[in-house]
């Protein structure tokens, strides 16, 4: 597989009024195309701000992000996002949120209206809600307000796909469920997708290499080398598992234990 993101010897700084805090340093990283990646980090260490210079919305200060070889300068349809907090269009319905998504795709004009349509009804059919399609956000549960966005993002028809933690306010048994959903979509789409995460397991579960960050920088890199479909009840306890598990744990709780001394340190 040929490289479809390349991150190379990224730079970025907040700027404040009178000062500039530096949020990513020295950030080199190769995404193949149809790849899973998940961004595991704990809070502040700069993950989501990688996610909004690959979407376009920040630039750094050096270095560059090249996406099929082209420079990233700022959003495009080429990327769907879906973020934490849903962003659906309260007054659209189910239909015509992810009809929504549909219209901006940069493949629209190769379809037909009856064509498009019938694409809506697809994704909409995929995340399992069919009979809830003329219903609008405020009759939807969280859980099933997520499956919306993804939905939509899907009807984009972009190669890539960004997500911003978009579970993690998701009740832990739906949960699992929009991970193997996404897990499922991502690959018969054939999408490559960048996933950001606090969660070891939900990083286990969904990603083909997970890149561990400490603030600024990424620490490590660690391939998981597990068969797909992954189902949490059947993978845990095996020694593949457990290993990749232990590992994770380790780097994760590091970077923590390191800022904890840090500041205590000060």
């Amino acid at each position: 597989m040929s490289d479809k993101i390349e991150v190379k010897n990224l730079y970025f700084d907040y700027i404040g009024k009178n000062t500039a805090f530096g949020a990513l340093e020295d950030i080199n990283l190769n995404i193949k195309e149809g790849e899973f990646i998940c961004v595991l980090g704990s809070s502040g260490c700069g993950k989501s701000t990688l996610l909004s210079i690959l979407n376009g919305l920040n630039k750094p200060k050096s270095g560059e992000i090249l996406i099929d070889g082209r420079p990233v300068t700022k959003p495009g349809a080429d990327r769907a996002v879906v973020f934490q907090n849903y962003s659906l269009f309260p007054f659209l319905t189910v239909n015509k949120n992810v009809l929504f998504g549909a219209k901006q795709s940069l493949k629209r004009k190769s379809f037909t209206k009856i064509e498009r349509e019938a694409k809506v009804s697809e994704y909409i059919e995929a995340v399992g809600l069919t009979a809830d399609k003329n219903k609008y956000p405020f009759e939807l549960s969280g859980g099933m307000q997520q499956r919306v966005a993804i939905a939509r993002a899907l009807a984009l028809e972009a190669d890539i796909l960004l997500m911003d933690e978009p579970f993690s306010a998701i009740d832990p048994k739906l949960r699992l469920e929009l991970q193997e959903l996404i897990s499922k979509l991502s690959k018969l789409h054939k999408k490559t997708v960048v996933f950001i995460t606090h969660d070891i397991d939900e990083a286990i579960l969904l990603a083909d290499r997970v890149i561990v960050m400490e603030p600024k920088y990424i620490k490590s890199i660690v391939d998981i080398d597990l068969a797909y479909p992954r189902i949490r009840d059947e993978l845990v306890g095996k020694p593949n598992y457990e290993k990749i598990h232990r590992k994770l744990i380790s780097l994760f709780y590091q970077n923590i234990e390191d800022n904890i001394y840090g500041e205590v340190s000060l």
